[in-house]
């Protein structure tokens, strides 16, 4: 079972010194303390395609999380935004904040499968941090490609002992997975490797995951979702995603229960599921309020409606790779 305990972070700004926010942790498999929410610095994807970085807004944006309470950043290398995410880093811990408070996530991407590849391309990450170590550092995908586009056949069982060195030279704290699936969790497990201390993969209201977060509750690991609002804003969902919208009336009407938005609602059930959620923020107002999650509980019969929306919708399925043997989501998507 998880351990969670409380650590009590005093904001920079915009508190007063009453205004305590207690943000909980999860302990993983390997010790280590993952604080229970993330900032998501991937910007996403528009109707035109995937969203590129223009020129510190991720900077602007981890800062003032920092600001507000935020311990816990994620990034990875595929979304350009490692710099921002460095030099947003410097800069706080410039002003006192230590570096031992903040958790900082990123990820191999698929052309750096090969086993040697890992250290080097974890090397790149950390020289565009600017920092000498991450907390964590998962395996984006099981999938390899190479930069042409053509797939890397590469064993994922290679990449995760490219994965171990990484952890054995402290580069990396803490190492895990992102987009596996059980049966190559399994396959990770049986070969007698180490156990990922966190699995980072999709959950919100139409992607629950039950069974996949309960194997994770049972082999001791952490789960992280990533796109934890899934289709709740019109701009953002396909014509195919099923309900709900965050103007959906029964979740309205349970946010006013609460005194709080249908994005806090959505935070606060996926922290009941025992997930560390990944809310991506530009806005300071947007950063604050899914911070503001942790002082309020959801009933067990709000909880139960959360559940029936459930569709085993998959918002982000990668069906380019659909045909490479490690894809790792059901085909029939």
């Amino acid at each position: 079972m998880f351990i969670v305990t409380l650590c009590i972070v005093l904001s920079v700004v915009n508190y007063n010194k009453a205004d305590v926010i207690k943000t909980p942790t999860i302990k993983l498999n390997d010790g280590r303390e993952m604080p229970r929410l993330a900032l998501g610095t991937w910007l996403g994807n528009s109707t035109k395609g995937r969203i590129e970085p223009l020129s510190d807004e991720v900077e602007r944006a981890v800062v003032a999380a920092i600001d507000v309470g935020y311990r816990h950043v994620d990034t990875a290398y595929a979304y350009k935004v490692e710099n921002q995410v460095g030099r947003a880093i410097a800069r706080k811990v410039a002003e006192g904040i230590p570096r031992e408070e903040l958790f900082i996530t990123t990820k191999l991407w698929n052309d750096r499968h090969a086993k040697d590849a890992v250290v080097p391309a974890l090397r790149e990450s950390l020289q565009a941090l600017k920092l000498e170590y991450v907390d964590l550092y998962l395996i984006h995908w099981p999938v390899g490609q190479f930069s042409n586009q053509t797939f890397d056949y590469t064993h994922y069982l290679e990449t995760w002992r490219g994965m171990m060195d990484a952890k054995r030279l402290g580069l990396a704290r803490s190492i895990g997975l992102s987009n596996f699936n059980e049966q190559q969790i399994d396959r990770i497990l049986l070969n007698h490797l180490d156990t990922p201390a966190v699995l980072q993969v999709e959950v919100n209201l139409n992607l629950q995951q039950p069974a996949l977060l309960a194997y994770c509750r049972a082999k001791n690991i952490a789960v992280m979702g990533y796109t934890p609002f899934g289709s709740l804003f019109p701009g953002k969902a396909r014509p195919d995603a099923p309900p709900p919208r965050f103007n959906d009336a029964e979740l309205v009407a349970m946010a006013n229960r609460y005194n709080k938005t249908v994005t806090q609602v959505v935070l606060q059930y996926l922290l009941n599921l025992g997930v560390v959620p990944i809310p991506k923020a530009l806005s300071a107002a947007h950063i604050l309020t899914n911070f503001e999650v942790f002082d309020f509980h959801l009933s067990a019969e709000d909880s139960e409606r959360m559940k029936n929306y459930d569709r085993h919708y998959r918002t982000i399925p990668q069906l380019k790779w659909i045909e490479h043997p490690f894809y790792p989501f059901e085909k029939e998507n």
